[in-house]
Protein backbone atom coordinates (compact mmCIF):
# COMPACT_ATOMS: atom_id res chain seq x y z
CA UNK A 1 0.00 0.00 0.00
CA UNK A 2 2.58 2.05 0.77
CA UNK A 3 4.56 1.97 -2.54
CA UNK A 4 1.23 2.22 -4.47
CA UNK A 5 0.45 5.76 -2.43
CA UNK A 6 4.19 6.83 -2.74
CA UNK A 7 3.88 6.52 -6.54
CA UNK A 8 0.59 7.93 -6.75
CA UNK A 9 1.51 11.54 -4.21
CA UNK A 10 5.21 11.38 -4.08
CA UNK A 11 7.21 13.36 -6.88
CA UNK A 12 10.55 11.53 -8.11
CA UNK A 13 9.30 8.76 -4.74
CA UNK A 14 12.80 6.83 -6.01
CA UNK A 15 15.41 9.60 -4.76
CA UNK A 16 15.09 9.20 -1.21
CA UNK A 17 18.54 10.91 -0.78
CA UNK A 18 16.31 14.12 -2.02
CA UNK A 19 15.28 16.01 1.42
CA UNK A 20 11.95 17.02 -0.12
CA UNK A 21 11.30 13.14 -1.08
CA UNK A 22 12.42 12.46 2.38
CA UNK A 23 10.21 14.58 4.17
CA UNK A 24 7.23 13.52 1.76
CA UNK A 25 8.09 9.71 2.29
CA UNK A 26 7.94 10.66 6.55
CA UNK A 27 4.94 12.84 6.52
CA UNK A 28 2.87 9.89 4.31
CA UNK A 29 3.40 7.27 6.50
CA UNK A 30 2.78 9.57 9.38
CA UNK A 31 -0.71 9.65 7.64
CA UNK A 32 -1.18 6.83 7.32
CA UNK A 33 -0.02 5.72 10.72
CA UNK A 34 -2.92 7.93 11.85
CA UNK A 35 -5.71 6.41 9.70
CA UNK A 36 -4.47 2.82 10.72
CA UNK A 37 -4.54 3.14 14.30
CA UNK A 38 -7.55 5.29 14.74
CA UNK A 39 -9.47 2.27 12.67
CA UNK A 40 -7.63 0.16 15.52
CA UNK A 41 -8.78 1.59 18.29
CA UNK A 42 -12.47 1.84 16.86
CA UNK A 43 -11.75 -1.84 16.60
CA UNK A 44 -10.59 -2.78 19.65
CA UNK A 45 -12.85 -0.17 21.46
CA UNK A 46 -15.71 -2.49 20.62
CA UNK A 47 -14.30 -5.45 21.31
CA UNK A 48 -13.41 -4.76 24.69
CA UNK A 49 -16.86 -3.54 25.36
CA UNK A 50 -18.41 -6.73 24.31
CA UNK A 51 -15.60 -9.21 26.17
CA UNK A 52 -15.55 -7.06 28.98
CA UNK A 53 -11.77 -7.52 28.72
CA UNK A 54 -9.37 -4.39 29.82
CA UNK A 55 -6.68 -5.66 28.27
CA UNK A 56 -8.16 -4.97 25.11
CA UNK A 57 -9.86 -1.74 26.08
CA UNK A 58 -6.24 -1.18 27.28
CA UNK A 59 -4.80 -1.89 24.04
CA UNK A 60 -7.55 -0.01 22.60
CA UNK A 61 -6.23 3.12 23.96
CA UNK A 62 -2.61 2.39 23.07
CA UNK A 63 -3.85 2.74 19.88
CA UNK A 64 -4.90 6.11 19.83
CA UNK A 65 -1.78 7.17 21.47
CA UNK A 66 -0.02 5.73 18.82
CA UNK A 67 -2.30 7.67 16.34
CA UNK A 68 -1.25 10.74 18.30
CA UNK A 69 2.30 9.64 18.18
CA UNK A 70 2.36 9.56 14.61
CA UNK A 71 0.26 13.15 14.26
CA UNK A 72 3.70 13.91 16.25
CA UNK A 73 5.87 12.71 13.53
CA UNK A 74 4.09 14.04 11.25
CA UNK A 75 4.92 17.49 12.72
CA UNK A 76 8.50 16.37 13.28
CA UNK A 77 8.63 16.14 9.80
CA UNK A 78 6.85 19.05 8.68
CA UNK A 79 9.10 21.33 10.69
CA UNK A 80 12.41 20.04 10.07
CA UNK A 81 11.99 20.90 6.12
CA UNK A 82 11.92 24.76 7.34
CA UNK A 83 14.59 26.79 5.32
CA UNK A 84 17.35 28.41 8.05
CA UNK A 85 16.39 31.71 8.95
CA UNK A 86 18.01 34.35 11.55
CA UNK A 87 17.52 32.34 14.45
CA UNK A 88 18.25 28.81 13.33
CA UNK A 89 21.01 29.44 10.88
CA UNK A 90 22.08 25.40 10.82
CA UNK A 91 17.99 24.64 9.48
CA UNK A 92 15.41 22.85 11.58
CA UNK A 93 16.25 19.11 10.84
CA UNK A 94 16.36 18.40 14.49
CA UNK A 95 12.33 18.65 14.91
CA UNK A 96 12.63 15.24 13.99
CA UNK A 97 14.74 14.23 17.07
CA UNK A 98 12.62 16.13 19.32
CA UNK A 99 9.09 14.52 17.56
CA UNK A 100 10.84 11.04 18.13
CA UNK A 101 11.57 11.59 21.53
CA UNK A 102 8.16 13.01 22.12
CA UNK A 103 6.39 10.24 20.74
CA UNK A 104 8.81 7.81 23.43
CA UNK A 105 7.33 9.56 25.65
CA UNK A 106 3.66 9.05 24.76
CA UNK A 107 4.73 5.33 24.62
CA UNK A 108 6.23 5.12 28.32
CA UNK A 109 3.21 7.00 29.63
CA UNK A 110 0.83 4.69 28.03
CA UNK A 111 2.92 1.70 29.26
CA UNK A 112 2.82 3.34 33.03
CA UNK A 113 -1.31 3.66 32.77
CA UNK A 114 -1.47 0.21 31.51
CA UNK A 115 0.43 -1.21 34.07
CA UNK A 116 -1.60 0.57 36.70
CA UNK A 117 -4.82 -0.99 35.32
CA UNK A 118 -3.60 -4.37 34.54
CA UNK A 119 -2.44 -4.29 38.06
CA UNK A 120 -6.00 -3.22 39.78
CA UNK A 121 -7.47 -6.06 37.21
CA UNK A 122 -5.47 -8.59 38.56
CA UNK A 123 -6.63 -7.47 42.36
CA UNK A 124 -10.65 -7.24 41.46
CA UNK A 125 -10.52 -9.68 38.32
CA UNK A 126 -13.82 -9.29 36.34
CA UNK A 127 -14.93 -12.37 33.54
CA UNK A 128 -13.80 -12.10 29.95
CA UNK A 129 -16.11 -13.45 27.04
CA UNK A 130 -14.30 -14.80 24.13
CA UNK A 131 -16.67 -13.68 21.53
CA UNK A 132 -15.64 -14.36 17.65
CA UNK A 133 -15.76 -11.03 16.50
CA UNK A 134 -13.58 -9.96 19.55
CA UNK A 135 -11.22 -12.69 18.36
CA UNK A 136 -11.17 -11.76 14.45
CA UNK A 137 -10.95 -8.32 15.42
CA UNK A 138 -7.18 -8.93 17.78
CA UNK A 139 -5.80 -10.98 14.91
CA UNK A 140 -6.79 -8.35 12.28
CA UNK A 141 -4.78 -5.51 14.72
CA UNK A 142 -2.00 -8.22 14.84
CA UNK A 143 -1.60 -8.42 11.21
CA UNK A 144 -1.75 -4.42 10.82
CA UNK A 145 0.50 -3.79 13.18
CA UNK A 146 2.84 -6.47 11.95
CA UNK A 147 2.58 -4.62 8.47
CA UNK A 148 3.06 -0.90 9.98
CA UNK A 149 6.07 -2.06 11.34
CA UNK A 150 7.63 -3.49 8.14
CA UNK A 151 6.82 -0.46 6.35
CA UNK A 152 8.27 2.10 8.94
CA UNK A 153 11.33 -0.06 9.66
CA UNK A 154 11.50 -0.35 6.05
CA UNK A 155 11.20 3.38 5.09
CA UNK A 156 12.86 4.55 8.25
CA UNK A 157 15.96 2.59 7.00
CA UNK A 158 15.67 3.93 3.91
CA UNK A 159 15.62 7.66 4.50
CA UNK A 160 17.77 6.69 8.06
CA UNK A 161 14.63 8.19 10.10
CA UNK A 162 15.09 7.59 13.82
CA UNK A 163 11.93 8.57 14.35
CA UNK A 164 9.78 5.76 11.82
CA UNK A 165 12.25 3.25 13.00
CA UNK A 166 10.91 4.06 16.87
CA UNK A 167 7.10 4.09 15.57
CA UNK A 168 9.12 0.50 13.72
CA UNK A 169 9.54 -0.57 16.89
CA UNK A 170 6.19 0.29 18.79
CA UNK A 171 4.29 -1.09 16.06
CA UNK A 172 6.08 -4.08 16.62
CA UNK A 173 5.35 -4.32 20.64
CA UNK A 174 2.07 -3.47 19.80
CA UNK A 175 1.62 -6.70 18.13
CA UNK A 176 3.15 -8.60 20.51
CA UNK A 177 0.97 -7.07 23.15
CA UNK A 178 -2.09 -7.42 21.10
CA UNK A 179 -0.89 -11.37 20.75
CA UNK A 180 -0.77 -11.46 25.01
CA UNK A 181 -4.38 -10.20 25.13
CA UNK A 182 -5.37 -12.85 22.27
CA UNK A 183 -3.66 -15.51 24.48
CA UNK A 184 -5.52 -14.45 27.94
CA UNK A 185 -8.99 -14.43 25.92
CA UNK A 186 -8.12 -18.14 24.74
CA UNK A 187 -7.04 -19.25 27.82
CA UNK A 188 -9.88 -18.36 29.70
CA UNK A 189 -12.46 -19.35 27.42
CA UNK A 190 -10.90 -23.46 27.81
CA UNK A 191 -9.88 -23.23 31.15
CA UNK A 192 -11.73 -20.93 33.14
CA UNK A 193 -8.70 -18.93 34.19
CA UNK A 194 -8.56 -15.33 34.19
CA UNK A 195 -5.09 -14.04 33.34
CA UNK A 196 -6.80 -10.89 31.65
CA UNK A 197 -4.41 -8.54 34.32
CA UNK A 198 -1.53 -10.44 34.28
CA UNK A 199 -1.30 -10.17 30.33
CA UNK A 200 -2.21 -6.77 30.79
CA UNK A 201 1.00 -6.35 32.94
CA UNK A 202 2.77 -8.36 30.22
CA UNK A 203 1.55 -6.10 27.62
CA UNK A 204 2.68 -2.94 29.69
CA UNK A 205 6.09 -4.09 29.87
CA UNK A 206 6.41 -4.59 26.46
CA UNK A 207 5.27 -0.90 25.48
CA UNK A 208 7.63 0.17 28.21
CA UNK A 209 10.66 -1.16 26.88
CA UNK A 210 9.61 0.15 23.21
CA UNK A 211 9.32 3.97 24.92
CA UNK A 212 12.57 3.07 26.33
CA UNK A 213 14.20 2.30 22.96
CA UNK A 214 12.83 4.87 20.88
CA UNK A 215 13.62 7.27 23.69
CA UNK A 216 17.51 6.28 23.82
CA UNK A 217 17.76 6.33 19.92
CA UNK A 218 16.27 9.72 19.35
CA UNK A 219 18.13 11.13 22.56
CA UNK A 220 21.38 10.34 21.88
CA UNK A 221 21.49 12.53 18.52
CA UNK A 222 19.91 15.13 20.14
CA UNK A 223 23.22 15.28 22.72
CA UNK A 224 25.33 14.56 20.51
CA UNK A 225 26.45 11.27 19.38
CA UNK A 226 29.76 10.46 17.79
CA UNK A 227 29.16 9.18 14.05
CA UNK A 228 28.83 5.69 12.79
CA UNK A 229 32.36 3.48 12.14
CA UNK A 230 30.77 3.70 8.64
CA UNK A 231 30.37 7.21 7.63
CA UNK A 232 33.94 7.80 9.51
CA UNK A 233 35.21 5.08 6.81
CA UNK A 234 33.43 6.94 4.10
CA UNK A 235 34.94 10.17 4.84
CA UNK A 236 38.34 8.90 5.24
CA UNK A 237 37.81 7.10 1.62
CA UNK A 238 36.93 9.89 -0.04
CA UNK A 239 39.52 12.38 1.93
CA UNK A 240 42.57 9.75 1.42
CA UNK A 241 41.65 8.50 -2.59
CA UNK A 242 43.00 12.43 -3.41
CA UNK A 243 46.95 11.76 -3.48
CA UNK A 244 47.89 15.20 -2.09
CA UNK A 245 46.42 13.94 1.09
CA UNK A 246 48.90 12.12 3.55
CA UNK A 247 46.49 11.63 6.21
CA UNK A 248 43.82 12.55 8.34
CA UNK A 249 42.90 13.21 11.69
CA UNK A 250 40.97 15.35 14.25
CA UNK A 251 37.86 14.65 12.63
CA UNK A 252 34.47 15.88 14.48
CA UNK A 253 30.84 15.59 13.46
CA UNK A 254 28.14 17.95 14.03
CA UNK A 255 24.44 16.39 13.43
CA UNK A 256 21.55 18.84 12.66
CA UNK A 257 19.21 16.52 11.65
CA UNK A 258 19.25 14.26 9.02
CA UNK A 259 20.65 15.92 5.70
CA UNK A 260 22.35 18.79 7.94
CA UNK A 261 25.96 17.72 9.02
CA UNK A 262 28.77 19.19 8.82
CA UNK A 263 32.34 18.34 9.68
CA UNK A 264 35.56 19.26 10.19
CA UNK A 265 38.59 17.45 9.49
CA UNK A 266 42.73 18.23 9.52
CA UNK A 267 44.22 16.85 6.18
CA UNK A 268 47.83 16.53 6.38
CA UNK A 269 49.54 17.58 3.42
CA UNK A 270 53.49 18.15 1.88
CA UNK A 271 54.69 20.85 3.69
CA UNK A 272 56.78 21.20 0.69
CA UNK A 273 53.75 21.55 -1.74
CA UNK A 274 52.57 24.73 -3.62
CA UNK A 275 50.06 26.49 -1.32
CA UNK A 276 47.82 27.57 -4.09
CA UNK A 277 47.79 24.08 -5.63
CA UNK A 278 46.91 21.99 -2.23
CA UNK A 279 43.95 24.39 -1.63
CA UNK A 280 42.29 23.51 -4.62
CA UNK A 281 42.35 20.33 -3.65
CA UNK A 282 41.08 21.08 -0.57
CA UNK A 283 38.40 23.15 -2.41
CA UNK A 284 37.23 19.96 -4.35
CA UNK A 285 37.21 17.52 -1.60
CA UNK A 286 34.87 20.20 0.37
CA UNK A 287 32.38 20.35 -2.47
CA UNK A 288 33.05 16.20 -3.16
CA UNK A 289 31.79 15.00 0.70
CA UNK A 290 28.64 17.81 0.22
CA UNK A 291 27.99 15.75 -3.44
CA UNK A 292 28.49 12.66 -2.03
CA UNK A 293 27.91 12.21 1.72
CA UNK A 294 26.18 15.27 1.73
CA UNK A 295 27.24 17.55 4.99
CA UNK A 296 29.10 20.69 4.65
CA UNK A 297 32.76 20.59 5.25
CA UNK A 298 35.87 22.63 6.68
CA UNK A 299 39.35 21.14 6.50
CA UNK A 300 42.54 22.60 7.67
CA UNK A 301 45.54 21.81 5.98
CA UNK A 302 48.70 20.60 8.05
CA UNK A 303 51.87 20.86 6.29
CA UNK A 304 54.16 17.78 7.15
CA UNK A 305 57.73 17.76 6.05
CA UNK A 306 58.07 14.80 4.15
CA UNK A 307 61.44 15.50 2.47
CA UNK A 308 63.38 15.99 5.83
CA UNK A 309 64.55 11.93 6.52
CA UNK A 310 65.45 12.78 10.01
CA UNK A 311 61.74 13.63 10.68
CA UNK A 312 60.09 10.55 9.25
CA UNK A 313 62.47 8.31 10.86
CA UNK A 314 61.89 10.04 14.73
CA UNK A 315 58.44 9.75 13.91
CA UNK A 316 58.25 6.43 13.11
CA UNK A 317 60.00 5.42 15.76
CA UNK A 318 58.33 7.50 18.26
CA UNK A 319 54.57 6.56 16.86
CA UNK A 320 55.68 2.46 17.14
CA UNK A 321 56.39 3.36 21.02
CA UNK A 322 53.42 5.10 21.70
CA UNK A 323 51.38 2.67 19.85
CA UNK A 324 53.30 -0.20 22.40
CA UNK A 325 53.16 1.39 25.60
CA UNK A 326 49.87 3.60 25.15
CA UNK A 327 47.64 1.73 22.55
CA UNK A 328 45.01 3.74 20.49
CA UNK A 329 46.73 7.22 21.11
CA UNK A 330 48.01 8.59 18.34
CA UNK A 331 50.30 11.51 17.37
CA UNK A 332 50.42 14.07 14.70
CA UNK A 333 51.42 17.56 13.40
CA UNK A 334 55.31 16.39 14.26
CA UNK A 335 57.95 18.93 13.65
CA UNK A 336 61.44 19.03 15.32
CA UNK A 337 62.69 22.43 17.01
CA UNK A 338 66.98 22.33 16.90
CA UNK A 339 68.50 23.95 18.85
CA UNK A 340 72.50 24.75 20.40
CA UNK A 341 71.64 22.74 24.03
CA UNK A 342 68.60 20.51 22.75
CA UNK A 343 66.16 19.44 20.66
CA UNK A 344 61.96 20.09 20.79
CA UNK A 345 59.80 17.47 19.61
CA UNK A 346 56.26 19.64 19.04
CA UNK A 347 53.52 17.84 18.03
CA UNK A 348 50.02 16.32 19.11
CA UNK A 349 48.97 13.45 20.79
CA UNK A 350 45.19 12.19 20.44
CA UNK A 351 43.03 9.96 23.21
CA UNK A 352 40.34 7.72 22.06
CA UNK A 353 37.10 7.98 24.45
CA UNK A 354 37.40 5.26 27.17
CA UNK A 355 40.94 5.81 27.76
CA UNK A 356 42.46 4.23 31.13
CA UNK A 357 44.47 6.69 31.40
CA UNK A 358 44.05 11.08 32.03
CA UNK A 359 45.47 13.59 29.55
CA UNK A 360 48.20 14.51 32.13
CA UNK A 361 49.04 10.81 32.43
CA UNK A 362 49.52 10.70 28.51
CA UNK A 363 51.72 13.97 28.36
CA UNK A 364 53.79 12.42 31.08
CA UNK A 365 54.21 8.81 29.79
CA UNK A 366 55.45 10.42 25.94
CA UNK A 367 57.94 12.28 27.74
CA UNK A 368 59.16 9.70 29.24
CA UNK A 369 59.84 8.00 25.91
CA UNK A 370 60.94 10.49 24.36
CA UNK A 371 63.82 11.05 27.15
CA UNK A 372 64.33 7.13 27.15
CA UNK A 373 65.18 7.25 23.34
CA UNK A 374 66.96 10.18 22.56
CA UNK A 375 69.16 12.07 24.47
CA UNK A 376 68.94 15.80 24.95
CA UNK A 377 65.17 15.90 23.27
CA UNK A 378 61.94 17.17 25.11
CA UNK A 379 58.63 16.54 24.02
CA UNK A 380 56.43 19.59 23.66
CA UNK A 381 52.85 18.15 23.96
CA UNK A 382 49.61 18.96 22.99
CA UNK A 383 47.09 16.22 24.35
CA UNK A 384 43.74 16.18 22.68
CA UNK A 385 40.69 14.53 22.94
CA UNK A 386 39.12 12.20 20.38
CA UNK A 387 35.37 12.99 18.83
CA UNK A 388 34.83 9.76 16.85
Amino acid sequence: MITLLSRIFIKNHDQAEDQGVRRAYGMLCSIVGIGLNVLLFMGKYLAGVLSGSIAITADAFNNLSDAGSSFITLVGFRFSGMKPDADHPFGHGRFEYISGFGVSMVIMLMGFELLKTSIEKIRTPEPVEAGVLPVLILCVSICVKLYMSYYNRKIGTRIDSEAMKATAMDSLSDSVATLAVLFSMIVAHFTGYNIDGWCGCIVACFVLYAGYSAARDTLNPLLGQPPSPEFVEEIKKLVLAHEEIIGIHDLVVHDYGPGRRMISLHGEVPGNSDIFEIHDVIDRIEKELNQKLGCEAVIHMDPIEVDNEKVAEIRSILALKIAERLEGVTIHDLRMVQGPTHTNLVFDAVVPYGFNRTHAQVKEEIEKIVQETWENYYAVIQVEQSYI
